[in-house]
């Protein structure tokens, strides 16, 4: 029994990062900040994307939740591809037509976090804003949520995360991307460019 309740925490753990975490999670596990480490298991962040849009415009990003796959177009020109990590079940990302509508280098989440006391000692690590209590004189720090890209006023977006198990979702409604390919997605994405989600989940 003991072995099924370790494997269930570690598997849960590695779903949670950036605008991810879920809320039951408690600081028993490992910090979200700690998903730029790569285990042994994980997958290379350069095996997870291919890019030639150097000197290109990016006129359009096609992206399949089904697949968990991202292209980048320069017209009818593929100049790139990604795996990224979409929504999972109770939190899927939506489907449609989106643009582009703010880019913000450094954003971190202001409803999933961590939780430290008064005296900076981690208490909650995956809280949820407005569900898990700040004690008195301490602090909800917001999970990091690099090189964010708008597609909804509700705050679902592109950014830089964790991807744990490619081709399977792993968010709590954004799309992550691999970190180095959101840097460079970063530099060349435009305000109003073009997003089209398509697959299962909401309309």
């Amino acid at each position: 029994m003991k072995t099924i309740f370790l494997f269930w925490m570690t598997a849960a753990a590695s779903i949670v990062s950036g605008c991810a975490q879920h809320p039951r999670l408690t600081a028993s596990t490992t910090p979200p900040d700690q998903g730029e480490k790569h285990e042994a298991s994980e997958p290379r962040p350069e095996d997870l994307y291919e890019w030639n849009g150097n000197g290109r415009t990016l006129s359009r990003i096609e992206i399949d939740v089904d697949e968990q796959k991202a292209v980048f177009f320069d017209g009818n020109d593929p100049i790139g591809w990604t795996m990224v990590a979409s929504g999972v079940r109770f939190f899927a990302t939506p489907r449609g037509r989106f643009t582009i509508s703010e880019k913000v280098e450094l954003k971190r989440s202001n409803l999933y976090g961590t939780i430290y006391d008064s005296q900076g000692k981690l208490k909650i690590v995956n809280a949820k804003r407005g569900i898990h209590r700040i004690p008195p004189g301490g602090r909800f720090e917001g999970a990091k949520m690099p090189y964010f890209m708008r597609l909804t006023e509700g705050g679902v977006g592109m950014h830089g995360g964790p991807i744990p198990n490619p081709g399977d979702p792993a968010s709590h409604g954004c799309i992550r991307l691999p970190h180095p390919l959101a840097a460079i997605l970063y530099e060349h994405v435009r305000i109003g460019t073009p997003v089209r989600i398509v697959g299962s989940g909401p309309a």
